[in-house]
């Protein structure tokens, strides 16, 4: 699969581009059977900025629609630096492929 994983604060984006889709994968939800995550949904293009730690997903092929958020890093401006739990790979993997 040609995707891209983002890691924000509160969650994992899963950016699958060869079927023009994505997804959240909710971090913290992966102590219960499965972790919680949104449905697969269109996705036009994916656009990310190294200077701010943004990025922007487009939800129609004009751009006008679209989802912001950030990246998280150590010592994260948007969170403080306290972000909820990573996923496993297993759980990511489990993600992806539902």
């Amino acid at each position: 699969m040609d995707e891209i994983i983002i890691e924000s604060c509160h969650s994992t984006w899963i950016i699958d581009r060869e079927h023009s889709r994505f997804r959240r994968v909710v971090k913290g939800s992966h102590q219960t059977t499965s972790p919680a995550s949104t449905e697969w949904q269109p996705c036009y293009g994916v656009e990310i900025d190294p200077l701010s730690e943004s990025f922007v997903v487009l939800l129609n092929p004009e751009g006008t629609r679209l989802l912001r958020s950030w990246r998280h890093v150590e010592h994260c401006a948007q969170c403080g630096g306290e972000a909820t739990s990573e996923l496993s790979l297993r759980d990511l993997r489990s993600a992806v492929q539902t």
